[in-house]
């Protein structure tokens, strides 16, 4: 395999060239993700599929990464080249945050949101949270999208792994009838999210600052982009700080929110178990 790797990237780059070291790195639950050395010198970032093959996975991740690059806003690794089976993109060396890394990063998530503003919901195709595929159906209005497009299709999952009677599916159906309370009133318009952005998918460059990467890309409420951000921390209050200074959030932000960090909570419980049962079930609760 990383013979046909080392002819792909040769025919990007026009010149014959041959992997001569390949170093796994950690963090790689999902796909394979190393760290290749080339005989010109270059150091690149591979990912390769691991256990069950998801279709397009790293189509949609190149398309998705050169969505975010295009805002110039905040930056990403460079897109070498993609097949099958492989990703091959920029590697990064990691640096140390700078003291200002949390501003700098709700500041330029805020820069970001405000530039890729569009009027529908979704995006152009279905792509995966993890493992889980992320149904991304154009939708004129958010509700219907976080209705028909993301809780709806959790709840239904949740309802064959734990039954009718379970209490914390019991709860989700009450928050699906209510969801008109939470979100009927959003009118912002839809903008590019990165959509997976936990403390694991961002990093400071060698100048210590911010770097995100794999995305689960679509076009939906800038405030959905916090609740993963909040689950499992990383990101601050200096960071929504920051991200207010240029798009304030508007009134109940933080119940949204917790809203938003419960996709993200049954999502998890869906693929890793139980251990996110009690997370979900608090949030919500709090949304009660």
């Amino acid at each position: 395999m990383l013979e046909q790797i080392a002819n792909s990237i040769g025919r990007q780059l026009e010149q014959t060239i041959v992997i001569t070291d390949q170093q796994q790195l950690s963090g790689g639950s999902i796909n394979q993700v190393s760290c290749i050395s080339l005989d010109n010198g270059s150091k690149y970032l591979l990912k390769t599929q691991s256990g069950v093959a998801h279709l397009d996975i790293f189509k949609i991740e190149h398309e998705s990464l050169l969505l975010l690059a295009e805002a110039k806003i905040i930056k990403v690794p460079v897109l070498i080249i993609y097949g099958d089976n492989f990703l091959v993109m920029e590697y990064i060396n990691e640096g140390i945050k700078a003291k200002n890394w949390q501003e700098q990063l709700g500041r330029n998530l805020a820069l970001l949101h405000q530039h890729t503003q569009q009027e529908l919901f979704g995006f152009h195709c279905n792509n995966y949270l993890g493992t889980s595929l992320q149904i991304n159906s154009w939708k004129e209005e958010w509700i219907a999208f976080w209705s028909k497009n993301r809780l709806e299709p959790q709840l239904k999952l949740l309802a064959e792994r734990v039954g009718l009677d379970d209490p914390l599916l019991k709860k989700g159906l009450q928050l699906l009838d209510n969801l008109e309370f939470w979100l009927g009133q959003i009118t912002e318009p839809a903008v590019l999210l990165h959509g997976d952005l936990w403390s694991g998918n961002a990093m400071a460059d060698d100048k210590g600052g911010p770097v995100i990467f794999d995305p689960a890309c679509y076009y939906g409420h800038r405030e959905a982009e916090f609740g993963i951000m909040r689950m499992f921390g990383g990101f601050g209050p200096r960071c929504e700080a920051a991200y207010a200074e240029i798009w304030p959030f508007a009134d109940g932000y933080k119940q949204r929110f917790r809203l938003y960090q419960l996709h993200h909570e049954l999502n998890h419980l869906l693929l890793f178990g139980q251990a996110y049962y009690s997370s979900s079930l608090a949030s919500l609760n709090a949304l009660q």
